[in-house]
């Protein structure tokens, strides 16, 4: 396993943008695949994005294709989420993933803590 931290949620109006990181450490990075997930009050957690290790092939949730972007830094150990556009229902906690990058279906077996990403309107 891999230990995550998320950095980077926060308040902001709709319209906006704000950058999630999530900093890795433990087993080379490059074998994992990473993924955002989030969980808005009440609701289920759902996948927001993933970003396989290599080639980092990346899948978006229909709600969010053409306004988040996710990357990775093998190097460094992180992952990014960049999220552009925001809409108050983006309203949630995000949690950054990781499972090893193995066959077609990942699984989730890290996970960081989660930060707070509210979207005002």
């Amino acid at each position: 396993q891999v230990q995550l931290v998320e950095s980077g949620g926060g308040l902001v109006q709709a319209g906006g943008s704000l950058r999630l990181s999530c900093t890795a450490s433990g087993r080379p990075f490059s074998w994992y695949a990473m993924g955002w997930f989030r969980q808005a009050p009440g609701k289920e957690r759902e996948l927001v994005a993933t970003i396989r290790g290599s080639p980092s092939n990346t899948v978006y949730a229909n709600s969010v294709k053409g306004r988040f972007t996710i990357s990775r830094d093998n190097a460094k150990k992180m992952v990014y989420l960049q999220m552009n556009s925001l809409k108050p229902e983006d309203t949630a906690v995000y949690y950054c993933a990781a499972g090893p990058d193995i066959g077609s279906s990942i699984s989730w077996g890290s996970w960081g803590q989660g930060t707070q990403v509210t979207v005002s309107s």
